[in-house]
């Protein structure tokens, strides 16, 4: 990818789009970064552009009006990271709220088609762009997150499609599916005590939680000339949770020293 465009990064004020605009603009990309509710990512660059109106990803009037001011204002966009998302809430399945479904679901995947449907198609018609869809381990595992893990799934489902149908056309389009991310929102759940460090690490097969950086790494690298073949993957970024998720049925991971504990 070359740098005469820029680079569009949905959920960029916070998090996972962040980090990841932080890093595009610091090896010399041109960043805008939009979020339903803007503000400058904290220890950005000034050369991080913020959209200054709010962008909801779920309304599809607002993302086809907002593509196309902001390539108007800008300049064409021949990368986005789809990092807009909210997590869901963890409820047994007899006690979902529609309405809590349908949030999760029309940010997480249905907000992730309208933005990549509307870039895209202005991708394709300029023969050129990548995109990078951020998808989660949760669509790839089970858990008491139900309309957060479908939305998920179907993220990593879309992302095939989508590679499938613009890959002639000169579209690459990938995702990345993070693990348990020490993001601010996550962080704030640990301190609480609504979340568990421990519970959260101890199935990880490097025993730690992921940093947003290393989410942003893998996205950057998706987006950069270094992986000009690849489209039509999704990259899990856990610290080895799916490798080690299934290993407490045994006799649980490895310490450091290659011991493992409780066997006898």
């Amino acid at each position: 990818m070359t740098t005469d465009g820029i680079i569009l990064v949905t959920g960029g004020s916070r998090g996972i789009g962040a980090a990841t605009a932080i890093m595009l603009a610091e090896r010399g990309y041109r960043v805008v970064v939009t979020d339903i509710k803007p503000e400058r990512p904290a220890e950005a660059a000034a050369s991080v552009i913020v959209w200054p109106d709010s962008f909801d990803v779920a309304r599809e009037d607002n993302v086809s009006a907002g593509v196309e001011a902001i390539e108007k204002t800008h300049g064409p966009i021949i990368g986005l990271v789809n990092a807009a998302g909210v997590f869901g809430k963890m409820h047994s399945l007899d006690r979902i709220r529609m309405e809590n479904w349908d949030r999760e679901v029309n940010i997480d995947l249905r907000g992730t088609f309208l933005v990549a449907r509307a870039v895209g198609v202005r991708m394709a018609a300029r023969k050129h762009g990548a995109i990078v869809n951020v998808a989660s381990v949760a669509g790839m595992t089970s858990g008491p997150i139900h309309a957060y893990t479908a939305a998920k799934a179907g993220v990593i489902q879309l992302t095939l499609s989508m590679a499938g149908e613009w890959g002639r056309a000169g579209v690459r389009v990938n995702a990345v599916s993070p693990g348990f991310t020490r993001t601010v929102a996550l962080q704030a759940g640990i301190d609480s005590g609504a979340m568990s460090e421990e519970r959260l690490t101890r199935n990880a097969a490097m025993g730690r939680l992921v940093q947003p950086n290393e989410v942003a790494e893998a996205i950057v690298w998706l987006l950069s000339p270094a992986s000009s073949a690849v489209t039509g993957i999704n990259i899990p970024v856990d610290a080895g949770f799916l490798a080690g998720s299934t290993w407490d049925s045994y006799w649980g991971l490895p310490d450091s020293d290659g011991k493992i504990h409780g066997k006898t």
